[in-house]
């Protein structure tokens, strides 16, 4: 498969042309300057996703806030944008990390969790909202997600480690180059016995197509479970009988099609739930 980023598609959107004259290593500012200039709004969904909290509640089994011995769990949520779901998650008992490049989208985070956590919108809450444990705390960090600099402020017990990550649109706003390294850094931050929630989108874009969104048919599996590049084989039909066997630090728990998920996903959208070998 050819590689993506060496293509121009007809119409690029603002977005695509914001970044396709900038060096790699000068996306993470590239960001900064749209939330810097006020325009973020092509990630804001305005709301918590609704796939993530129907997972929730319903799956109380894989996600209880609190561990058998009273610890309570900490989710990370990168590339967490205004924060909806930083706070939804501290909403149903777990302690909380946002983590955005952008002092202007942590600012922005830190207001709305201030006005959020005193008077919660319904649309925090699933149907299974009975029997929520106290909420959690929430943490917003300035940072990049790539380096450890932000990790003092999360430590416990003298390692970083999260027992929930959840990943919605940071994969798919990184460079296919930068797709290794996610997996990779995925890894070092998850719990062994956490869990990585992915929301994935967008699904009904051709992955050829330069991007941000960059489409991501098929890339989580080979990222995570065939220890791919997310990019050579991802038109290659999932391996699951021989997923033990894969190389890759991942095997998949889950991967469904939510009943819920934000109107830009509907009909495409995934949810898929993975945990390290």
């Amino acid at each position: 498969m050819a590689h993506p980023g060496n293509q121009k598609a007809p119409g690029s959107s603002w977005i695509t042309d914001h970044f396709s004259e900038r060096a790699l290593q000068d996306h993470g500012s590239g960001w900064t300057a749209l939330w810097d200039t006020n325009n973020n709004v092509l990630w804001d969904r305005r709301k918590p996703s609704p796939a993530l909290i129907d997972l929730i509640e319903q799956r109380k089994d894989l996600f209880q806030p609190l561990t058998t011995n009273g610890r309570r769990k900490k989710a990370l949520v990168p590339g967490c944008g205004q924060g909806y779901d930083v706070v939804m998650l501290a909403l149903h008992g777990f302690d909380v990390y946002g983590l955005d490049i952008s002092a202007t989208g942590v600012s922005a985070a830190q207001g709305y969790a201030c006005t959020e956590l005193q008077k919660p919108q319904e649309y925090n809450f699933g149907e299974q909202k009975s029997g929520l444990t106290a909420p959690g705390s929430v943490t917003f960090l300035q940072g990049d997600f790539f380096k450890s600099d932000w990790e003092q402020t999360a430590l416990e017990g003298g390692e970083v480690v999260f027992d929930i990550i959840y990943d919605y649109t940071f994969l798919c706003a990184l460079h296919p180059d930068m797709r290794q390294q996610w997996s990779k850094r995925m890894g070092e931050l998850l719990r062994c016995d956490g869990y990585l929630v992915c929301l994935e989108f967008p699904l009904y874009k051709d992955p050829m197509l330069p991007g941000p969104p960059w489409g991501l048919q098929g890339v989580h599996w080979d990222l995570l479970a065939r220890g791919g590049d997310g990019v050579t084989d991802i038109s290659i039909a999932p391996e699951i009988a021989h997923e033990d066997h894969l190389p890759g630090q991942f095997k998949r728990v889950l991967h469904e099609k939510p009943a819920r998920t934000y109107e830009s996903g509907i009909g495409t959208d995934m949810l898929s739930i993975y945990a390290r070998k």
